[in-house]
């Protein structure tokens, strides 16, 4: 545990940076795109957490990306990921996604999946979480992985989503290029609680739904904390919530 002293900061939804386009509803918790803020632009080993909803039929178009392991998380609707590895597929809530975008990848994500399932077009937009962590290494494979993860473990419990970590080897999660880093989750209902782990850098999101962080009170849909050596604090659901946990023992330049 680092000697660094003990830091909760709340970040509030409202105080996120915001692109709003025809088809596109995003909001930043950190400095993103246009949106720069030179004390605002990582925390730990996270550079972006941004909360996305985008309209059927549309999408990011191909683009490219080097040297980041990006996890998206769907809480409603789907998403199509294609990239130049090869790789296609739906996202949907409770399956996690990993692109390692390595020594360089092109990729696209649009709300279309009738293009691969073959089904009507649907009207529902989708709304995911996009984080992006450094890797250890640069000039790695690109890569990609998908999992399920159960639901019946979400509920009520902090799975583990995404890791790096070697204390996660055997845990059933989507591998990361950060021994330092690991993604956990829960679906809580009111009343339920988690205990958050202990780290030298913690993120938590509210993507949806409210609870209460022990030492701090009530956190909205949107709400982030940033935790500096720190954890061990309860958070309770007061109304039907999800949150995402971001456990991180280095920061940029250490890991």
């Amino acid at each position: 545990m680092t000697t660094s002293p003990s830091i909760v900061n709340v970040r509030r939804a409202d105080d996120r940076a915001k692109t709003r386009i025809a088809w596109l509803d995003s909001k930043h918790s950190f400095s993103f795109g246009s949106h720069y803020e030179p004390d605002n632009t990582h925390h730990g080993l996270l550079l972006v957490n941004n909360d996305d909803t985008v309209k059927p039929g549309t999408g990011f178009d191909t683009h490219p990306h080097r040297d980041m392991e990006i996890v998206t998380w769907v809480l409603r609707g789907s998403l199509v990921h294609q990239d130049s590895t090869g790789n296609s597929g739906v996202i949907y809530p409770g399956l996690a996604q990993r692109m390692s975008a390595g020594r360089g990848i092109m990729h696209s994500e649009k709300n279309d999946s009738w293009t691969l399932t073959g089904r009507e077009s649907h009207s529902e937009p989708v709304h995911f979480v996009q984080m992006w962590v450094v890797p250890d290494e640069s000039g790695r494979e690109p890569g990609y992985q998908q999992l399920e993860i159960d639901d019946e473990l979400l509920r009520g419990n902090l799975v583990t989503i995404a890791s790096g970590m070697p204390a996660h080897s055997d845990a059933a999660a989507i591998a990361i290029g950060n021994r330092y880093a690991a993604l956990h989750g829960a679906r809580l209902q009111p009343g339920q609680s988690i205990q958050l782990p202990e780290a030298p850098y913690l993120h938590l999101f509210v993507p949806r739904g409210e609870v209460s962080l022990e030492g701090a009170g009530p956190l909205r849909e949107g709400d982030a904390v940033r935790f500096t050596a720190s954890g061990g604090q309860r958070v309770t659901a007061t109304a039907p919530a999800e949150i995402l946990v971001w456990e991180m023992h280095a920061g940029l330049g250490a890991a």
